[in-house]
C-alpha cells in the first residue's frame, strides 16, 4: 500500500520493540522534514494542513503533537493517555532531534531547536487505535518490561522490592488520582493498577538479571540441579518386587 502512494519501504529486524526500527527509519528519510507515525496511528486532515503550515512558515524545528489514544475500546480522556495528557515530538527537521535506544524516552529534542505544540481540539490530534483488550495490554506490558529491564541491568541500575512497590503506588496515584484515572470509569481504574504491576514487574526482572542471569542460565541451573538429584537418588529402577 506505501509504496502504491510513492513511498519508499524499507525493513528492519524485530526488536521486541519499535524504537530501534524508528531511528533506522529517521535515518533513511532524505527529506526537510519527517512525520514519525505507527502502523496504528492516524492524522486526520485539519491536523495534516497545520503541520504543512508550520512546515511552509519555517517558525518551528520541532512540533509536539497530542495524541487521543484508543485503549480497551474507546479513546481514554484522562488517566494519563487523555488527548491533553499526552503530546509527542512526532514532526521534526532532520537533525533537531536526537534518538536512544530507552524504552519511552525514545526522541529528544535539540536545545537549540525552536519547538511549537500544537493545542488540542477535535481535528488536530494523532489518533491512535492502541490496546484492543486487557489481553493485548498485558502481552504488551510483559514484552516492554522486558526490555526495560534489560536496559536498566546494562546501566547498573538498582531497585529494591521496597523502591519498586513504591515506584507502583505513586504510579496508581498519578493515574488514578492526579491525572483523574477515575473519571475514565473502569477502563481507568484498571489501566492505572496495570501500569502498577508494570513497574514491579520490570524491578523483578532487574532483579532476576542480577540474581540470575538471563533465562538460559536458569535453564542450565535447572538440568544441572535435575543431574543432582538423579545422582543423590539414584536414576536406576529399584528392585524385583519378587
Amino acid at each position: 500500500m506505501a509504496k502504491q502512494f510513492g513511498a519508499k519501504v524499507f525493513f528492519h529486524e524485530r526488536a521486541g520493540f519499535a524504537d530501534p526500527a524508528r531511528a533506522f527509519a529517521i535515518a533513511q528519510a532524505s527529506g526537510d522534514w519527517i512525520l514519525m507515525l505507527d502502523a496504528d496511528e492516524l492524522v486526520p486532515y485539519p491536523l495534516s494542513q497545520k503541520l504543512r503550515e508550520i512546515a511552509a512558515s519555517d517558525t518551528a524545528d520541532v512540533v509536539r503533537v497530542h495524541w487521543v489514544n484508543y485503549l480497551l475500546g474507546a479513546p481514554m480522556l484522562y488517566t494519563g493517555w487523555g488527548p491533553n495528557q499526552d503530546p509527542h515530538a512526532r514532526f521534526f527537521k532532520k537533525g533537531f532531534v536526537t534518538t536512544t535506544n530507552e524504552v519511552h524516552n525514545f526522541l529528544q529534542p535539540m536545545p537549540e531547536g525552536r519547538i511549537v505544540e500544537v493545542p488540542f481540539e477535535p481535528g488536530f490530534a494523532v489518533i491512535h487505535f492502541n490496546y484492543l483488550n486487557s489481553e493485548h495490554f498485558i502481552e504488551k506490558l510483559n514484552r516492554y518490561t522486558s526490555v526495560e529491564a534489560k536496559q536498566a541491568f546494562a546501566r547498573g541500575q538498582q531497585i529494591t522490592p521496597w523502591r519498586a512497590t513504591l515506584n507502583g503506588v505513586k504510579e496508581f496515584l498519578i493515574r488514578y488520582l492526579k491525572a483523574q484515572g477515575f473519571r475514565d470509569g473502569w477502563r481507568g481504574f484498571y489501566l492505572s493498577a496495570f501500569m502498577v504491576f508494570y513497574r514491579i514487574a520490570a524491578a523483578a526482572k532487574l532483579e532476576e538479571l542480577k540474581s540470575l542471569g538471563p533465562r538460559e542460565a536458569v535453564e542450565a541451573r535447572y538440568r544441572q540441579e535435575a543431574e543432582r538429584i538423579l545422582a543423590a537418588y539414584g536414576n536406576s529402577p529399584g528392585p524385583d518386587p519378587r
